[in-house]
């Protein structure tokens, strides 16, 4: 089954780059450009914090999607400014770490 709201931000992530939505226990991982950006719990959009997101979402409130999670900004209202978008996510990108390469057997 199809998550429309899932749809949805992978429609407006996707003017910015490459975004990839991948189901977890009680929700879903977003990945943008190949890095984690943030997670999708019931219907919400979690962003990890980095220098650029704690400056353009400077008044999104701190919340944990999920128990056991790290505090991530939560975002709701910024998807129709298509230029936001595209800043946050290409300064979140070049400011989150290169994926870990798995150790070989």
């Amino acid at each position: 089954m199809v998550n429309e709201f899932n749809e949805y931000v992978r429609d407006v992530f996707s003017a910015a780059g490459d975004i990839v939505i991948r189901s977890m226990m009680d929700g879903y991982l977003v990945y943008f450009n190949g890095k984690l950006i943030g997670d999708i719990c019931g219907n919400e959009v979690f962003l990890k914090r980095t220098p650029t997101s704690d400056r353009l979402l400077a008044d999104s409130e701190l919340r944990y999607p999920y128990e056991g999670s790290k505090t991530l900004m939560h975002v709701f209202d910024k998807f129709e400014d298509a230029a936001l978008v595209q800043e946050l996510l290409d300064g979140m990108h070049s400011e989150l770490p290169e994926k870990k390469a798995k150790k070989g057997r």
